[in-house]
C-alpha cells in the first residue's frame, strides 16, 4: 500500500494528474453560472484538488 509513497516519479505523476483534472473540472463548473450541475462539477473538481494535496502531504506523515 505504501508503494506510491516511496516512488517520487509516480507520486509526481499522480499529483499532476489529480491537479490538472481538478482544475479543468473546477473551471468547467465555474463557467456554468446559475446551473446546479455546475456547482456539482466544481465540487468534484475541488475533491480532485484535495486528493492531489493529500498525495503530496502523505510523504510527510
Amino acid at each position: 500500500m505504501n508503494f506510491w509513497k516511496n516512488h517520487t516519479s509516480l507520486r509526481a505523476v499522480l499529483i499532476t494528474v489529480f491537479f490538472v483534472i481538478g482544475m479543468i473540472l473546477t473551471i468547467a463548473g465555474w463557467k456554468m453560472t446559475g446551473k446546479l450541475a455546475g456547482l456539482g462539477i466544481m465540487l468534484v473538481g475541488i475533491i480532485f484538488l484535495l486528493v492531489a494535496l493529500f498525495v503530496y502531504n502523505a510523504m510527510y506523515k
